[in-house]
């Protein structure tokens, strides 16, 4: 049995120790995440009469490293990559004549499915703030930042009449896709808003019958799921 003054510099000495590493684990903690979300996919600028129709949707998978940037460690930096793919159900027409792509606004026209899909590798790049600390997992957020994509696979499919129409890597998508982000909320589950600042199409898509470049962007709302 110890004496008195000795259990009391033994209880000094534990506690020192059991705060210290409290306090080297609140120097290197970081909020590396996977992340999961799901989107309703809108088309912004559209040509006149076309309108969307059926869910567009969005499913986006990746990781982000996180860099802090102060001693409290609620303020960082996040750089990190992802994948995702997206859908448009529309009334835009895409078909081909002689390797030169047509875009016409389907009226009257019996249909079961027009949309096109895009496949990117995403890069995310966000200034984040929480309310985490290095022992609690369940914390307030925004993370607001710019999202980077590149387009390796799109296709468009239409099924109706007078005949189905399947085409895949058309030249006229830009291969670059960018806008600014924010994700808000608390613990796991978040609001995730996109809103792309580029054209989906290039110059080169002009709708066939009047000529109009087709100048529609992306935004992108719904849910981000982060992992730890």
């Amino acid at each position: 049995m110890l004496p008195v003054w000795a259990q009391k510099d033994e209880k000094f000495f534990s506690n020192s120790k059991e705060n210290d590493s409290i306090k080297v684990l609140d120097d290197k903690y970081r909020e590396d995440q996977f992340y999961v979300a799901v989107t309703y996919n809108l088309l912004g600028n559209k040509p006149e009469n076309v309108s969307q129709n059926g869910f567009s949707s969005g499913f986006h998978f990746g990781f982000i490293r996180d860099m802090p940037l102060n001693k409290k460690r609620n303020v960082a930096l996040g750089i990190g990559v992802g994948v995702s793919s997206n859908s448009y159900n529309q009334t835009l027409l895409i078909s081909e004549t002689n390797n030169t792509y047509n875009y016409t606004v389907l009226s009257d026209v019996s249909f079961s499915k027009n949309k096109f899909t895009t496949y990117l590798v995403e890069f995310p790049l966000e200034l984040r703030w929480r309310t985490s600390t290095a022992k609690d997992f369940d914390f307030w957020r925004i993370y607001a930042g710019v999202k980077f994509g590149y387009v390796i696979y799109n296709t468009s499919k239409f099924r109706g009449s007078p005949e189905d129409i399947l085409l895949s890597n058309i030249s006229d998508f830009n291969s670059l896709q960018y806008g600014v982000t924010l994700s808000a909320g608390y613990s796991n589950v978040n609001f995730h808003f996109y809103y792309a600042l580029n054209t989906i199409f290039d110059t080169n898509a002009t709708l066939t019958n009047s000529g109009e470049n087709i100048d529609m962007n992306v935004i992108k709302i719904g849910l981000i799921f982060y992992i730890l």
